[in-house]
């Protein structure tokens, strides 16, 4: 009994020590998606010297209990068992061989499901070492469908403003679960909601809530979905149908007599657009001068007083109708704005900067023109005075232009009559030494006859010196307040000095 337990021993230590180099090398982990194609690697280091392979047996742990996937034999051969007989695999050739090769039994997980997440584990059976075995856990994926819808074709916004979701945005079927955010302008909430599904993923649903109007038409939309390390967008533009928003535009406030072409637009923001514009004027009929076109009275001929009055212009589309009002009022004149300019159609402001201008221009050359003028005149005065203002104190009153007057050539032989004897008789003269009363008749009538003629002293010097003193009388004395000057004529000092 001895011997025989001291043999048992030492077989068993032999076996430890076989079996002490032995090992199975697996991942710790692996993961795909649902429908995608997943490797499961198992490899076998066998001791040296190398001990026998009698099997290799893949399983899966679930839930604490373990089924058989696929089986590996030297003697009986390859085998995959339901239902993963369509879609798991050895990787390597030769362990399918008759005399298969099992030192590495990768199994390949084709199109896989959600429910082949689970442990598997890959179990050598050896002698004389016994089992060795190592487990992988196979993680499963599943990308969700993402859609982002509006809730109804068209939004209307109503006149009673309430709470209405105007889009969503949905995470279907995914694992793990998706993150839903929005990006927009609108202002407005978002309400989530999380559903896990039987198979064991997650749909997430997200409402967009506003209160529709005007301005939330025509408003982007964008849906962030965020699963794992991916991120998926979609986008919608809201469609919000409302009632018209009426404006009525062409008064400035300054609608006076006689001005032309005036008019008044009706403008409508509609969503669907307005179909029929109405027009109208309160407490009367309109103008007869007024046509209509389309959104437009237009006022033919000059501005009266009868344009004067209230204008209402109704809209009405698919939703309802709104209505828009102005006030016009005719003045006698063009009002001036605030910086004091008055209102004035273009082309009259055109035309009177054109005449503006032309007559500025012509008063700056009539001002031009007078100090010219002024200049020219200081010009033709000298230090001496002004020749406009010669006095002559002798002469006929012919210009030196002019030239002494032209006598009658005198004879060369000249007959006198012979003289009487009272010619003869000498002349008497009186106490004063002047002529007598006959004498001084005589005189007195040469004297007017007398010729009288300008000539300058210059000129005088070419005259004989009798005839001069025949035609001149002695050059009278000049006044104190008299100036002389070299043409013969005299200025007053006051003259002088201007």
């Amino acid at each position: 009994m001895a011997v025989y337990v001291g043999i048992w021993a030492l077989l068993l230590a032999l076996n430890i020590q076989a079996g002490s180099g032995q090992m199975v090398q697996m991942d710790t982990s692996k993961s795909g998606f649902v429908g995608s194609q997943v490797e499961l690697r198992c490899v076998f280091i066998n001791s040296n010297p190398p001990v026998k392979i009698s099997q290799v047996t893949w399983q899966k742990l679930l839930n604490g209990t373990k089924q058989n996937v696929a089986i590996a034999n030297p003697a009986l051969g390859v085998s995959v068992l339901p239902p993963f007989k369509e879609r798991v695999s050895f990787k390597h050739a030769a362990v399918r061989h008759r005399t298969p090769s099992l030192e590495d039994t990768t199994i390949v997980f084709s199109n896989l499901q959600l429910s082949d997440e689970a442990a598997y584990i890959c179990e050598y059976t050896t002698f004389p070492a016994g089992n060795r075995e190592n487990m992988v856990n196979l993680t499963v994926y599943a990308r969700p469908m993402t859609r982002m819808t509006l809730t109804t074709p068209t939004i209307v916004a109503r006149a009673q403003k309430r709470k209405m979701t105007v889009a969503t945005c949905v995470s279907a079927n995914g694992k793990p679960p998706s993150v839903i955010k929005w990006d927009t302008r609108l202002k407005g909430e978002a309400t989530y909601q999380e559903t896990r599904n039987q198979n064991g993923t997650v749909t997430v649903r997200s409402n967009y809530v506003v209160i529709p109007s005007r301005e939330t038409h025509k408003q982007k939309l964008t849906c962030i979905v965020t699963y794992r390390n991916e991120k998926i967008t979609d986008s919608v533009v809201l469609n919000v149908q409302y009632e018209p928003e009426v404006q009525i535009e062409g008064f400035d406030g300054n609608w006076y007599l006689n001005r032309q072409n005036v008019q008044l637009t009706c403008r409508a923001d509609a969503n669907p657009p307005v179909t029929i514009y109405q027009w109208k004027l309160l407490n009367g009929s309109l103008p007869s001068n007024v046509e209509i076109k389309n959104n437009t009275l237009f006022f033919k001929g000059p501005v009266t007083y009868d344009l004067a009055g209230t204008y209402v212009c109704d809209a009405t589309n698919g939703i309802g109708t709104r209505t828009g009002i102005v006030d016009v009022n005719i003045t006698e004149t063009p009002v001036r704005s605030h910086d004091d300019t008055t209102h004035v159609p273009q082309e009259q402001h055109n035309a009177g900067v054109a005449i503006g201008g032309a007559v500025g221009g012509v008063a700056l050359l009539g001002l031009a023109a007078i100090l010219l003028f002024i200049f020219l005149r200081r010009r033709q005065r000298t230090f001496k005075g002004d020749y406009s203002t010669k006095k002559h104190v002798f002469g006929n009153g012919y210009s030196k232009a002019g030239g002494l007057p032209t006598h009658p050539p005198i004879p060369k032989n000249l007959q006198y009559p012979d003289d009487s004897d009272e010619e003869k008789k000498p002349a008497q003269i009186g106490t004063t030494g002047g002529f007598e009363a006959g004498d001084r008749d005589f005189d007195a009538e040469s004297d007017l006859k007398r010729p009288y003629f300008t000539v300058d002293e210059g000129e005088s010097r070419d005259y004989d010196e009798r005839t001069l003193a025949f035609q001149y009388e002695p050059e009278s004395e000049i006044a104190d307040d008299m100036i002389s000057q070299t043409d013969g004529s005299v200025i007053s000092k006051k003259e002088w000095y201007v």
